[in-house]
């Protein structure tokens, strides 16, 4: 397993970051263990989840994801200790009262409540990357970074991270926190993929500017660069891509093609692909399946040559490189 440091922070993790959110509704939790296991045998030590994870969809409650992992840590063998582990707050909780403070926000009060649901099911006593799930414009980053500096204060979190930030709110964010002299954001969660190459404007360059390791999500887009997604296999998840593999059809054909070509399947090309990029840390595969999961370590040893990349910019291009040279003069 390759290891680097995430952000401009101290804190090595690896190259492949596991992502959590369809264990307990997808994933029943023996074959849960089971991944997170093998993640540990193969030296993958950074976990990712979120406090309403389990509630999305599914017929679950928010939290269950995390008292998956909370008991999974329970079996001991140094299983927390050997984990980095990054949950999140932001959305509203199906395990609590309708109200206007259960809402999707970032307020101090609804940070200090969160963080203790999470601590409690996740069964220890401190979180390594405590991430702001979406931005919350609302909110005054005097607020926000007072709470965080109570927390990582009282040792429940060690960094603070962001998802689904602007290039903007990055910038924003790290000024406010150069104020107080404060380490700020070390990483930023996004959409990225070869289906989704926005964020080469002004996510990723403010990101490494700034001293952000990215972590991008959804980097198989959907499941679309999936070496199934082509076959349309039966079931509600892939009747949900059909539509969309439809209309991505020929761009799917010729990657697909490609991938032939360099003998390795779609998924593991598009994994390598975003990997490449300077300013990302770790891509999340999200496996339903041990198996999933052992295809997708297969990434760390895929080196894609500048005709591999050049080609894959021809089927999916992106927007031409950062902004403002992007689009202007």
């Amino acid at each position: 397993m390759d290891y680097t440091y995430l952000g401009k922070s101290g804190l090595k993790v690896s190259r492949i970051c596991l992502g959590t959110m369809n264990f307990g509704p997808v994933t029943d939790e023996k074959e849960s263990f089971r991944i997170m296991d093998a993640a540990l045998d193969a030296g993958v030590n950074f976990f990712d989840t979120a406090n309403v994870y389990g509630g999305l969809g599914g017929g679950g409650k928010s939290g269950d994801t995390e008292e998956l992992i909370g008991r999974w840590f329970k079996q001991g063998s140094g299983r927390r200790e050997k984990v980095v582990l990054a949950t999140k707050v932001y959305g509203k909780m199906n395990i609590e009262p309708d109200g206007p403070n259960n809402e999707g926000g970032l307020s101090a009060h609804k940070i200090r409540r969160h963080l203790e649901g999470s601590l409690q099911r996740l069964q220890t006593d401190h979180i390594d990357l405590y991430q702001m799930h979406h931005i919350d414009t609302a909110v005054s980053w005097d607020e926000l970074w007072g709470a965080f500096e109570v927390a990582i204060n009282q040792g429940k979190i060690s960094y603070v991270g962001s998802s689904n930030f602007a290039g903007w709110h990055i910038a924003v964010a790290q000024k406010e926190a150069q104020k107080r002299n404060f380490l700020g954001l070390i990483s930023e969660q996004h959409k990225y993929s070869l289906l989704c190459r926005e964020p080469e404007l002004e996510v990723l360059p403010a990101s490494h500017e700034l001293g952000l390791g990215v972590i991008p999500w959804s980097p198989l887009g959907g499941g679309l660069l999936g070496r199934n997604a082509l076959k349309k296999l039966e079931g509600s998840r892939s009747e949900k891509i059909a539509e969309q593999v439809d209309k991505h059809k020929e761009q799917l054909e010729q990657f697909a093609s490609l991938c032939n070509d360099l003998g390795e399947p779609q998924d593991v090309v598009a994994l390598a692909w975003v990997l490449a990029n300077p300013a990302v840390t770790a891509p999340i595969i999200g496996p339903r399946t041990s198996e999933q999961f052992e295809n997708s370590l297969r990434i760390l040893d895929v080196k894609l040559d500048e005709a591999a990349l050049k080609r894959l910019d021809e089927i999916f291009p992106g927007p031409g490189g950062a902004a403002p040279k992007a689009y202007a003069w």
